[in-house]
């Protein structure tokens, strides 16, 4: 059922909740929406679960905000919308952005409403290249992609979901996941793609107090591999599980495993 909920400043938050039983809440990554995470809806509605996908502010069904799209506001939506669903013991899943946005969510609201987080090619603790890795995305291409969603947006985000795959996908896939890009609001993608930039989670990591399954990609080229190292030193109590044979996209290069694991995970008492 799709709901709309006001998040902060009023914006209206698009959610699709599905199901009964213990929620699973999902953050996207960007530019895409909440429907890229079909396959786990699909997995888990069946299994018992509550299945929740939000559409940050400019994606998806959301509204466009003329405003900041810092990871402050999108982790306050977040808050928003468990606080109006009055759900708890959530498992929180982020990807790329949205692991990003579900870390800022953590420090910044306590772990408010979490029982378990689950990072899937987060970019996490920042998503801009640092000059000791060997693989992910310059500060420099980053402004360069911003640029030219103002004069081919199109172009960009075809030339971004190339990157995204170890194993190659079908044309039919890449051109679904270019039409939940081209869904999105052209300025709700240029001002998050500054927080992506700019903004640095590595301090809200040690302030994550619940279990955490961190799930990466070894042939990510998007989100380097060696995150990962950081993610799990700074994480008090974390699992890491290596996707040796997929990209950025895990969802889609090792989605049964990726499904497998998140379920044994969220099982765990532990």
């Amino acid at each position: 059922m799709k709901k709309i909920i006001n998040g902060k400043n009023h914006a209206a938050i698009a959610v699709e909740d599905l199901g009964d039983g213990q929620p699973i809440v999902f953050l996207h990554g960007w530019p895409f929406d909440h429907q890229m995470f079909e396959y786990q809806y699909n997995y888990f509605l069946p299994r018992g679960y509550r299945v929740i996908g939000i559409d940050f502010r400019g994606f998806g069904d959301s509204d466009l905000v003329i405003e900041e799209y810092s990871y402050d506001t999108l982790a306050d939506d977040v808050k928003v919308v468990l606080e109006e669903l009055q759900i708890e013991d959530v498992i929180l899943v982020g990807f790329s952005m949205g692991g990003a946005v579900a870390t800022r969510y953590m420090a910044r609201h306590m772990g408010f409403g979490i029982k378990k987080l689950i990072l899937i090619s987060a970019a996490v603790p920042q998503f801009a290249k640092k000059p000791a890795y060997s693989t992910g995305i310059k500060k420099s291409e980053i402004t360069s992609m911003i640029e030219q969603i103002q004069i081919d947006r199109p172009k960009m985000i075809q030339e971004l979901i190339k990157k995204l795959f170890h194993e190659k996908p079908y044309v039919v896939y890449k051109d679904w996941l270019t039409g939940s890009a081209l869904n999105a609001s052209s300025y709700g993608m240029i001002l998050s793609a500054l927080a992506l930039r700019d903004e640095d989670v590595r301090a809200d990591l040690e302030k994550i107090s619940v279990s955490t399954l961190i799930c990466h990609g070894k042939k990510d080229a998007i989100c380097s591999y060696e995150n990962v190292e950081e993610m799990s030193q700074l994480i008090p109590k974390n699992i890491v599980v290596p996707f040796r044979k997929s990209g950025h996209a895990i969802f889609h290069d090792e989605p049964e495993k990726l499904n497998r694991t998140m379920l044994m995970f969220i099982q765990n008492k532990n």
